[in-house]
């Protein structure tokens, strides 16, 4: 299956989103836990989502007539209806970026202990360091196993699948390394299809350099102690953390439904490009239940309920910094190194340069996701909806009186 097809995009509009759970119930979760100025954007941001608040435009039939008023984007990455052609489009540029050679899906946890650290605001710093010692792990042991340099695409994941904070790193790294022979004479070094590296021991030195850089950050002053820890003993807590065994996992890159291999994971990667992971909820009352996939009983699929507000402070947790990266490439994948990339992909195959793959259109996307043409008159089915024009934020429109006045979010169609 192609990468640019299997962005999963919901066709249909859920009974209720999360911008229904922050209208009905984020001024209450404000007053029991405040906002941070980022947080307060992305709550304004999903909750005005394709709604008249945002304007929009029109569109009518050039053979019947009839028009179509559909309301904009917020575009924010937190947002769960936003986001499907960006991550298209990021998956397509991938397809690029891949060499002609098997993947590892290799993933970085860290210690549940430093949660009161990145809840106290330290966020932006801890995830550059779990970045830095993730990636200075895998440099030195594709040097150390391969003798040459790695391809690396990572990235970031706050949460776990009931929505706690649960701060990880997904990587895809390539099963060999570019190095050079005794004669100076570049070459490629493949690993096992099924071992990369002794992971026990990347582990250990992973652990090692993140709570070296955690130390450091504390020495130089560039953490905030304040909150739940405001008395916290920092060496004490990393002393704790180094004497446990950390986990990190790697394994041939595949999904665990298909041996889809390395474009598998970029897919599961590109789920989470612009977007916290939630699936599909509902409210009853003021509980609102998800679902989600128990790994603990082998991936079983369940319902949690949770009260409303709790499923706000959740959600809110991951809600990254101000512009933050979440993927980064590092290695062969890094923008600085296309032509080492080339060189790889010339000593795997013969070819610098890998198939082109057809420009990613998105008309054509949109008919393969939608199954039909999405120009086509909903009315007549015979004529095409041609732009006629935009409209402004409409005032006096608040996004929680839409459904009052009988408006469906997604947009009105006017006879």
């Amino acid at each position: 299956m192609s990468l640019r097809a299997s962005i999963d995009v919901a066709t249909t509009r859920p009974q209720v989103d999360i911008a229904d759970i922050f209208r009905l119930y984020g001024r209450e979760y404000q007053r029991r836990y405040g906002l941070s100025d980022q947080q307060a954007r992305v709550i304004q941001h999903i909750s005005t989502c394709r709604t008249a608040a945002l304007g929009g435009y029109k569109a009518q039939c050039d053979t019947c007539g009839k028009l179509q008023i559909a309301y904009c984007s917020c575009r924010d990455r937190h947002c769960p209806k936003c986001g499907a052609w960006e991550r298209a489009q990021w998956l397509a540029q991938q397809e690029r970026l891949l060499l002609p050679t098997h993947y590892f899906h290799v993933v970085f946890t860290t210690d549940h202990a430093i949660n009161v650290l990145v809840a106290a605001g330290n966020d932006l710093v801890i995830y550059d360091l779990l970045f830095q010692a993730a990636m200075e792990t895998l440099k030195e042991y594709g040097q150390r196993e391969w003798g040459g340099e790695l391809g690396i695409t990572a990235v970031l994941h706050t949460w776990g699948q009931q929505l706690p904070r649960h701060i990880h790193l997904h990587t895809l790294v390539t099963g060999g390394a570019l190095g050079q022979t005794a004669a100076g004479r570049p070459r490629w070094q493949a690993s096992s299809p099924t071992y990369l590296f002794d992971i026990v021991a990347v582990a250990a030195t992973f652990r090692d350099k993140f709570c070296a850089g955690l130390l450091a950050l504390y020495g130089a002053g560039k953490l905030v102690l304040r909150q739940a820890a405001a008395d916290l003993d920092v060496p004490a807590l990393v002393a704790a953390m180094q004497a446990k065994r950390w986990e990190v996992y790697a394994r041939p890159a595949r999904c665990q439904e298909t041996d889809g291999g390395a474009e598998k994971v970029l897919d599961y990667f590109g789920r989470y490009v612009n977007r916290v992971a939630i699936a599909n909820y509902r409210i009853e009352g003021r509980q609102v239940s998800f679902r989600y996939y128990d790994n603990a009983d082998g991936g079983a699929e369940k319902v949690l309920t949770l009260d409303a507000v709790e499923f706000i402070r959740r959600f809110l947790q991951h809600v990254l910094p101000k512009s933050y990266m979440r993927i980064r490439h590092y290695g062969l994948h890094h923008n600085r190194k296309r032509a080492a990339l080339a060189q790889a992909r010339r000593l795997l195959v013969g070819a610098a340069e890998p198939p082109r793959p057809a420009a990613l259109a998105l008309t054509g996307w949109l008919t393969e996701i939608l199954g039909h043409d999405p120009h086509r008159c909903p009315f007549c089915g015979e004529g095409y909806m041609v732009s006629v024009g935009e409209f402004g934020p409409v005032e006096g429109w608040r996004a929680i009186g839409l459904r009052s006045l009988g408006l469906p979010w997604r947009g009105r169609v006017v006879a």
